[in-house]
């Protein structure tokens, strides 16, 4: 019976850390992914934030590291840190043509 009771404790526990927004979602890549997927995988990002990350991408280029994200009216260190390492910044277009550049 104690296990039982136990074990009741710990799923509310985790349900609650999930839906919270403590666990990080899955890693993003900030420079190819579209507003809905950032808005779903970074914490503290809704819809208007993630367009404006990625208006701000189509008009200064890509982000080459988190603090590039404090650009963005609305992105502060705050959230940042709640994403730390969920956040990725390469850039697929640049590798496709290093790659293109190297096989020539």
């Amino acid at each position: 019976m104690k296990v039982t009771k136990l074990l009741g404790k710990v799923i509310l526990i985790a349900s609650l850390f999930f839906a919270s927004g403590w666990a990080s979602a899955a890693p993003v890549n900030v420079n190819t992914a579209d507003a809905q997927t950032l808005a779903k995988n970074i914490n503290g990002v809704g819809p208007k934030k993630a367009q404006a990350i990625v208006a701000y991408r189509k008009s200064n280029g890509s982000f080459k590291s988190a603090k590039d994200l404090v650009k963005v009216k609305g992105i502060g260190q705050k959230t940042i840190d709640r994403n730390k390492g969920g956040l990725l910044f390469s850039d697929v277009s640049a590798k496709a043509a290093h790659n293109k550049t190297a096989k020539n």
